[in-house]
């Protein structure tokens, strides 16, 4: 993780990673269980758009906006 301003780059090493993994790695839970419940009591925005399925695939240059704060995928 480096932030960037208001923007924190969450680095990956694979094509993409789950918004369920993106979670774990950005420490804002801790268990895929915790994902779940997560994301379906929190508004999680995609590029935008609020997204609720926690197998949803990132890419590199996605943004992931949670609680307040921005994260890009790098």
């Amino acid at each position: 993780m480096m932030k960037m301003g208001k923007l924190t780059q969450i680095h990956i090493t694979t094509d993409y990673i789950k918004l369920e993994q993106f979670l774990k790695i950005a420490d804002i839970v801790s268990t895929g269980g915790e994902a779940k419940i997560y994301i379906l009591e929190n508004e999680i925005l995609v590029n935008g758009e609020e997204e609720k399925r926690r197998g949803r695939k990132l890419y590199p240059q996605d943004k992931v906006e949670v609680d307040g704060k921005v994260y890009e995928i790098c």
